[in-house]
């Protein structure tokens, strides 16, 4: 039905153009009530269509004045890239933008392959911890002088000499290394490549105390041996590791760490990649530096 069509009234194909219908060869009279009064062939109403254009105005002023203070109150509710968890909080909900980009340029420095050089404040602080969980959870870790490399630039000085000695342990055990598919140098057998991949998906600041920090990381891993006949395929598991930070020289460094699983999203239905595709897109997808 066209509503706004004189010459159609639903199906009436017998109304005439002078205001009359005929149904039946009977010629009747159609009542037309003044606009506002009367209504379509439903009963609604006609509402003028100058109190419509006042309606869109109004409209439109309240969302330019939300928008307006959307604005101005960018950035002040946690400052210096703090999601809620405050000055040693941690209890609060994040703001709208905890997960945002602050738009502070990331760290040109480098230790190594590891970015350094983060700035002294919260934001600095998160932006080290989700480097720090890439590296940790980086396929470095399985190379003995990889490894080293990696402790020594993420860990505190006194922290890092004492670790060394225990993630030599772990990672270097030839019953661990087997059990996950590798050789016992930490070498993928010929014809796989090994994934170790760490992907942050957030940052919370839980306690924040100018020269010490602790920060969870939520982030999800890539974790198997890609190829045909893999016996440990690549599966992908989500975590939170907590890092406990100092300001030492300079720059943030873990003093310690905890993990726990999840949270974990619902996986979605979609077919796994051939392991040539999987194998293929550790080596031409390169990380990020992670940056608040």
């Amino acid at each position: 039905m066209s509503l706004g069509d004189d010459n159609s009234y639903g199906n009436d194909s017998g109304r005439t153009d002078d205001g009359y219908s005929t149904i039946g060869g009977t010629r009747q009279t159609r009542t037309r009530l003044p606009d506002g009064e009367g209504g379509d062939s439903y009963g609604t109403p006609r509402r003028p269509a100058r109190k419509s254009r006042s309606l869109v105005m109004m409209v439109g002023v309240v969302v330019l004045l939300i928008a307006a203070i959307a604005f101005a109150n960018m950035g002040g509710g946690g400052g210096n890239g703090d999601d809620g968890g405050g000055s040693g909080g941690g209890g609060s909900k994040p703001d709208s933008s905890s997960t945002a980009a602050t738009g502070t340029k990331p760290v040109t420095g480098k230790n190594g392959t590891i970015a350094s050089g983060f700035a002294h404040d919260e934001q600095g602080a998160q932006s080290a911890a989700a480097n720090y969980a890439v590296a940790l959870g980086s396929a470095d870790m399985f190379d003995k002088n990889r490894r080293r490399a990696v402790v020594t630039a993420v860990y505190a000085p006194e922290v890092a000499a004492a670790r060394q000695g225990d993630l030599d342990k772990v990672y270097s055990g030839q019953d661990f290394l087997t059990s996950i598919g590798l050789n016992a140098d930490g070498t993928a057998p010929t014809g796989l490549t090994f994934i170790s991949r760490s992907n942050p998906a957030g940052t919370k600041v839980v306690k924040f105390n100018g020269d010490s920090a602790s920060v969870a990381v939520w982030y999800s891993a890539l974790f198997g041996l890609a190829g045909e006949g893999s016996k440990n395929p690549v599966s992908e598991s989500w975590f939170t590791n907590t890092f406990e930070l100092a300001w030492i020289d300079g720059d943030w460094k873990i003093t310690d760490f905890t993990q726990k699983d999840g949270p974990t999203p619902v996986g979605r239905d979609q077919a796994a990649s051939p392991a040539e595709e999987m194998a293929n897109a550790v080596e031409q997808f390169g990380g990020f530096t992670y940056a608040r």
